[in-house]
């Protein structure tokens, strides 16, 4: 689903709001979670998921053409952790896995 296609179901699910105003609720509520997530907060949203930022360390990668070793530099990605009702409307029917084997994988 792309930005326009949540906007277009959010119109259509409520009648009584115009679609500008649907689309300045999405943009309202992205731009909350971007600048949370710039400043190094993390969001979460209950039975949805969690969204941090992780910082991936310098190190050495390797130019896949000529095979030269180049210095990739720190940069920050972003993580996102779904939640424990989401993995089950995901796999339903699937026990949730005992919290040893969370904390192995």
């Amino acid at each position: 689903m792309v930005r326009s296609e949540l906007i277009a179901r959010l119109t259509a699910q409520n009648p009584h709001l115009h679609e500008k105003d649907c689309e300045a609720i999405v943009s309202a509520i992205l731009g909350r979670i971007e600048e949370a997530l710039v400043a190094g907060d993390r969001v979460e949203i209950r039975g949805f998921g969690a969204f941090s930022r992780k910082t991936m360390r310098a190190r050495q990668g390797r130019n896949p053409k000529t095979g030269e070793s180049v210095p990739v530099t720190e940069k920050k990605a972003l993580h996102f952790k779904p939640g424990k009702e989401m993995r089950q409307r995901l796999n339903p029917g699937l026990p949730d896995a005992l919290p040893e084997l969370r904390r192995a994988g």
